[in-house]
């Protein structure tokens, strides 16, 4: 495995590199040829002999039995089919033919088929790229044998075309933009989990902001062709940085390159020095004809950049729903704050900002009379505590601590870090609710941690309103604000998730997700912003915002499953500390970004903005989100009255 040999510092899919073969009646000598002797990992290759049609078997009455238009399947042991091949569908079928004869052809080749590849264990077989833009009996077929299957992917060609002509003209057969194809293709099969695409990658490339779209849908695989590629000073095939950065982006995305063609670069004999031409020389693949392509993806994949430490420990995370916590209603167990208490980061910007607090508090001419009285309400285990005492000795400050923590457990652990740390004379804990408290004096200033991946969405507002009234009237408080932001997505993977639950209440749920298999199609926007302390006599944590959204002119259709939720805080002054894309806080792994689905994925188009409503509700007991989208065309209003989704007060 070529692509593997780093050691692997990456488990994705991408690490396999397969060829498209002819139809071969000696299958084992065919996996040998291409897995055996040049290392490739897997063949894409057809299982029925393309000269079969059904049509011409009826006309031979004589035919008694089944006709051997296939190979005995016990050429290869099962491992070896599921492991090694995937089966290439007749390229000739045309299911939306004028030609009933064809059209009849067609329908009963792929069946059968599929019905052989599956027999034969084979985990994925490619579906020919439809023959025109008009798709619907090829997908009402595709999507019937999809019903009656659950154990073998389909991934339908799909060539990789966007012309700058933005005027689609579905009623013709020329293919402006393929992605609605595709788009159309998958509509007809209700977004199958088990459908998926194959790109064909050609010489020319559509706009970054075009290609950027698959990186959300559901891509299997990238079947490069060898004319794509162009040839180096030495004679060996390259490809140009544009597509170096695109086979990049899927290895990055867990798509497998496939390799397609005949060679078209005739290779010189004499020895290289670079390190790319060097891997050739050296490696039996340059016995096999595409050995050289073969090498070079290889190549490319090795000279990646290694993912960081926090990107390998997230492997795991990526696109994985999970519930946001909920840190007011439940007590967090060990493990949760153990995770959270390892982001270095985080801390940083908390003791920067309260150095600066501490330093506009108190002059420098009173820093050693003057004791500041500092609140870090919602102290879990203490964090906070030290970053707090950690400023004051930066600083030359004097501190005067109380730590409110209603979770008795976490208690448990400050009485223990108080004493280790010898801090009795300067932190009061105090095991309470602070919206409960009744504190001895006013507080200078007050901290906490209350943020969700939403801003608000652990209630931090409902939290501080809470302790604000033992904050000094011209007191601190740190954070002093936040913002979310809401930004539409591509995301094929998780809508499949959410909808695998088959009810509306998860299609209403709000998830904490590690982005990664997405497309972020607009820049995101501001929805809800929160100030503290909040001194308005009238102040609601209701919320309302409409939003408009307008992709670059050069993306094309797209479709939207949902929406990523970001957040971004100001600490105190300059200091922030947030996630979303544009102004995110490096090396900072507290939050994932937050996802609320779509029911039903909408389709956008480049003349259409995407109108999008947002409320934060609240009431005697919880607070909720409502969504939904208003244009270009309605969606329900999801999670009405916090019939599905609800953070408890």
């Amino acid at each position: 495995m070529v692509l593997g040999e780093r050691g692997g510092w990456d488990k994705n899919e991408s690490r396999y590199c397969g060829v498209e073969t002819e139809y071969g009646a000696d299958m084992p000598n065919l996996l040998s040829f291409n897995i055996s002797s040049a290392s490739f990992d897997f063949i894409l290759a057809p299982l029925m002999d393309p000269t079969y049609r059904p049509s011409l078997m009826e006309e031979n009455k004589a035919a008694s039995c089944v006709p051997p238009f296939a190979g005995s399947d016990l050429v290869l042991s099962p491992s070896q089919w599921s492991s090694h091949v995937v089966g290439k569908i007749s390229s000739w079928i045309d299911l939306d033919s004028e030609d009933e004869t064809l059209r009849k052809d067609s329908e009963t080749t792929l069946k059968q088929e599929i019905a052989w590849a599956t027999h034969l264990s084979v985990q994925a077989c490619l579906l020919p790229s439809p023959k025109g833009t008009s798709c619907a009996n090829y997908a009402r077929c595709v999507n019937q044998i999809l019903q009656g299957t659950s154990n073998i992917q389909l991934w339908l060609r799909i060539p990789l075309v966007k012309t700058d002509d933005d005027s689609m003209d579905l009623s013709a057969d020329h293919l402006d933009d393929s992605w609605e194809l595709w788009n159309s293709f998958r509509l007809l099969c209700e977004h199958h989990s088990q459908l998926s695409v194959a790109l064909d990658v050609l010489s020319s490339l559509p706009s970054a902001n075009s290609l950027g779209r698959w990186f959300g849908e559901s891509v299997r695989a990238a079947i490069i062709h060898t004319d794509s590629f162009l040839t180096n000073a030495r004679g060996y095939p390259c490809l140009s940085k544009r597509h170096q950065k695109l086979i990049n982006g899927f290895f990055n995305h867990s798509i497998q390159i496939v390799i397609s063609g005949k060679p078209v670069h005739k290779l010189p004999k004499a020895c290289m020095d670079s390190a790319a031409n060097q891997v050739i020389n050296n490696n039996k693949n340059a016995q096999h004809p595409l050995g050289s392509y073969l090498e070079y993806v290889g190549y490319l994949y090795q000279k990646m950049d290694p993912l960081p430490e926090q990107e390998r420990f997230e492997l795991g995370y990526r696109d994985v729903l999970q519930s946001p916590l909920q840190p007011l209603m439940d007590n967090l167990e060990a493990q949760t704050y153990e995770t959270f208490e390892k982001d270095t980061m985080k801390y940083i910007q908390y003791q920067r900002a309260i150095c600066k607090a501490l330093l506009d508090r108190v002059p420098d001419e009173e820093a050693s009379t003057f004791d500041i009285v500092l609140m870090v309400v919602g102290a879990g285990r203490g964090p906070l505590v030290r970053a707090s005492l950690q400023a004051a000795e930066e600083t030359g400050r004097k501190l005067k601590v109380y730590a409110v923590e209603k979770n008795p457990n976490a208690v448990v652990t400050l009485h223990s870090l108080v004493k280790l740390e010898g801090w009795e004379n300067v932190v009061t804990i105090v095991s309470c609710d602070m919206r409960h408290w009744d504190a001895p004096e006013k507080a200078d200033i007050l901290v906490s941690e209350l943020l969700g991946s939403f801003g608000d969405n652990e209630l931090s507002p409902e939290c501080l309103d809470g302790a604000q009234r033992f904050l000094k009237q011209d007191g601190i408080s740190i954070p002093s604000s936040y913002t979310s932001f809401i930004q539409p997505l591509t995301a094929s993977k998780i809508h499949n998730d959410v909808k695998s639950h088959k009810d509306v209440a998860h299609f209403e749920t709000a998830y904490v997700v590690k982005l990664h298999n997405v497309a972020r199609l607009a820049p995101s926007q501001p929805v809800f912003t929160f100030t503290h302390p909040d001194h308005s006599t009238m102040k609601s944590n209701q919320r309302y915002k409409k939003l408009k959204f307008k992709m670059p002119s050069d993306t094309g259709s797209a479709i939207v499953h949902g929406f990523a939720g970001y957040f971004d805080a100001t600490l105190y002054k300059d200091v922030h500390l947030g996630i979303e894309p544009s102004t995110t806080t490096p090396n900072m792994f507290s939050w994932f970004t937050i996802f609320f689905p779509l029911r039903t994925p909408i389709c956008i188009r480049p003349d259409s903005p995407l109108e999008v409503h947002f409320w934060r509700c609240c009431g005697s007991n919880k607070v909720w989100y409502e969504w939904c989208v208003a244009s270009p065309c309605p969606s329900p209003i999801h999670n009405s009255n916090g019939r599905s989704y609800w953070v408890g007060l």
